[in-house]
């Protein structure tokens, strides 16, 4: 019903925003990726939006991307995924490392967002399979199994999604695993 607001941005209180769109503001729940790329409070803001009426509520949340509402959409969906967990997964990680851990099945990472468990893990990775899209973030860069591997191991070693993607990047296409490995700790180390 609500697709997008364009205000001035009046409040910003987390995970909550007013935007004043002439005259009239609009509570808006955001996801903090969303809240930490918004404006001054008085300046000119535009936010999709997913709206969503239930028996004693009607809330609006916003989002900066369309990735972003797209991803939010496709977690609700899931059953047992409400609109408060699905915000909750886009304020613990990005579209891009949702998508690279959904592609890579790698729950543990699913598991650190708060309010996550191993159970609704284990049903975000299987009924958002093929769903986010292969070319989103990092999991786009991922060329083949060796660079799979290798990004993986980075991953192990308690390097960020950000890191080992730059590092993955910097490596021939053609690198094996332990020598992708031993380059990317290399590069990694300056």
């Amino acid at each position: 019903m609500i697709g997008k607001l364009s205000g001035t941005l009046d409040d910003k209180n987390p995970p909550q925003v007013i935007v004043d769109c002439h005259g009239v503001g609009y509570e808006v729940l955001v996801p903090m990726s969303t809240f930490y790329n918004l404006p001054e409070l008085g300046a000119r803001v535009t936010l999709l939006t997913h709206f969503v009426v239930r028996e004693d509520a009607q809330i609006l949340y916003g989002f900066a991307t369309s990735q972003e509402r797209a991803a939010f959409r496709e977690l609700i969906k899931i059953s047992g995924v409400g609109p408060r967990t699905a915000l909750s997964v886009l304020s613990g990680m990005s579209v891009a490392e949702l998508a690279q851990a959904v592609t890579l099945q790698e729950g543990g990472r699913l598991i650190k967002v708060p309010g996550i468990g191993k159970k609704t893990a284990e049903r975000l990775l299987l009924e958002l399979k093929g769903k986010l899209g292969p070319d989103i973030g990092v999991a786009a860069s991922v060329a083949n199994d060796s660079q799979a591997d290798i990004l993986q191991a980075l991953l192990a070693l308690g390097y960020s999604d950000k890191e080992a993607a730059a590092a993955l990047k910097a490596l021939p296409s053609d690198v094996g695993v332990s020598e992708g490995i031993r380059l990317a700790l290399r590069a990694l180390g300056k």
